[in-house]
Parts: structure tokens; sequence; C-alpha cells
């Protein structure tokens, strides 16, 4: 069994690589990390924010998923990903459908407007969509007694994602949880690690303070736990992901954690590779 503290990085990597070798870089434990089949407890499945690809059309990202061995997807509006017009949408949905790609997140969404008609495109969106998550960005306070008739409605979860301190209305999980302690169950965050570290706000400890609110992560690292621009490849930084995978096996997660990898847009497989490589390394870790 590795350790962060005991295997070097290298090792880390080198672990997934060879189980991602076998065929099974997806496998804790004889368990899958996809657990839309019965959700085995304790188990964490990995992802991808499409948005990590922004700089590259759907034909290219399809290609990318395969190579990294990845099947489940958080999608934005962006490119071609996952377009809000019916049309495009399902023109993707059938291309996503034909890859083996499933959807289990729609976003970052934009709530910008206090109107049932605004809120309700949206939700469809997702629902055709067949995503069980939206991931919601800047929903002004006042409108979530509203969004939350919708969130009854539909029977969707609605993860407000948190953006750090520019964001003056959610800049960390914590200010998410203050205002939606007393609304539906299934409105809550989708905690980005880096924004939440850059508020000064420890990331454990908003997991567990989440917890059954907690819907969606999307992860990245930090050589500089206070600064934006100092992100590199997952294993590199000073984010603690380790503890993060231990936490959320702890609570219980259900849902996905997806690498958002938002440095080297030109060219971000080499990163993406080595992101994913570690967490898997780090999940085997805890695993075996």
């Amino acid at each position: 069994m590795f350790s962060e503290k005991g295997a070097t990085r290298r090792e880390f990597v080198r672990t997934a690589a060879i189980v991602s070798a076998g065929g099974l870089a997806a496998v804790c434990s004889g368990r899958s990390l996809d657990r839309s089949a019965g959700e085995p407890d304790g188990v964490i499945r990995l992802g991808i924010a499409s948005y990590t690809f922004r700089n590259f059309a759907r034909a290219q990202m399809l290609p990318f998923l395969k190579e990294l061995e990845v099947s489940d997807v958080n999608l934005k509006d962006t490119k071609d990903h996952l377009p809000m017009d019916v049309q495009g949408e399902s023109a993707a949905l059938a291309g996503y459908a034909a890859s083996g790609i499933r959807i289990h997140a729609a976003g970052t969404i934009y709530f910008d407007k206090d109107e049932d008609s605004d809120i309700r495109a949206k939700f469809e969106y997702a629902k055709r969509a067949g995503a069980r998550v939206i991931v919601a960005g800047d929903p002004a306070p006042a409108t979530l007694p509203r969004i939350e008739t919708f969130v009854k409605e539909y029977d969707i979860r609605f993860a407000i994602h948190n953006h750090g301190p520019e964001d003056k209305l959610w800049a960390s999980p914590l200010d998410v949880l203050k205002v939606v302690k007393d609304l539906d169950p299934r409105i809550g965050c989708c905690i980005d690690v880096g924004h939440t570290a850059r508020t000064g706000t420890d990331v454990v400890h908003a997991i567990k303070e989440a917890g059954p609110r907690l819907f969606n992560m999307h992860v990245k690292d930090l050589s500089d736990m206070s600064a934006k621009e100092s992100q590199v490849a997952v294993g590199r930084g000073k984010m603690p992901i380790r503890e993060i995978f231990k936490t959320l096996a702890a609570i219980n997660y259900k849902g996905f954690v997806d690498l958002e990898y938002e440095i080297n847009e030109k060219d971000p497989m080499p990163g993406v590779i080595e992101s994913l490589a570690y967490m898997r390394g780090v999940i085997n870790g805890l695993e075996m």
C-alpha cells in the first residue's frame, strides 16, 4: 500500500501506468471506478471537465478521451462540446453515445436571470443531456427559491461552483453552504479545489462540511496555494490530493471527481495524462 508520505510522485505515476497497461486503470481492489451500477461505497470515480479541452472541437476531444480511458464527462457549452441550442445539442449527444461517453454533469452554466423561462431552458438542456448535476455559476442568492422549484420538478441536482477570491458571491464552498442550508437537499456545491484553496479555506474541511450537499468536484493543483497562475499538473503542487480522496471516501461521496486542467490549453494532453496517472495512483494506494 502506498501513501503520499512514503512514496514519491514518480512511484504513484508508475503504479497507475502499470495498472493501465494491464487494462485496469479504473480498478481499485477489484472494483470499478464506474459506480453507476449499484455505486459501491468508498470508490472514487474520475471524470473530465470538458473545459480542459476548450480549444478543441468535439471531434478532436473524443479521441483524447479514448486515449485517457475516460468515459464520464462534465460538459460545457464551449466550442461544440454541448451546444445550448436543441439541434446542436442533439448532434453532440448522438456523437457521445456512439463513442460510449456518459454525461454526468452539465456546466458551468450561468444563471444570471431571475426568470422562469431562462431557468427552465437550462434545466431542459441538462435533462436532454441526461446530466444528473447542473454545475451552476453565479446564481444570485435571491434567485435560489425560484431555482429550487425547478430542482424539485426536474429532480436534477444543482451544484453551485465557487470561483475563488474574485467571486463576490461564491468565493468558497462555505459561502454556498451558508446560503443553501435550508433549501432542498438537491441544492449544494461543486467544489473547485484550486479556487477553494486560494480563499484560504481548507479544502478537506470544506468537503467534510459539504457532506451530502457535495455533488461534483473540479480538481487541479497549485504550486502556490494562493496564486491562480501557479497551476501545475496534479501531483506537482501542494494540493493534498490523497487527503481529499480519503475524505471523499469517508463521506461516501457518490459524485465524480473531474479533472479540470486549465493550463497549456493548446497542448493539454501531456499534463492531463500525468494528472490522471497521479490521481489513479493515489486512488489505488488508498484501495490496495
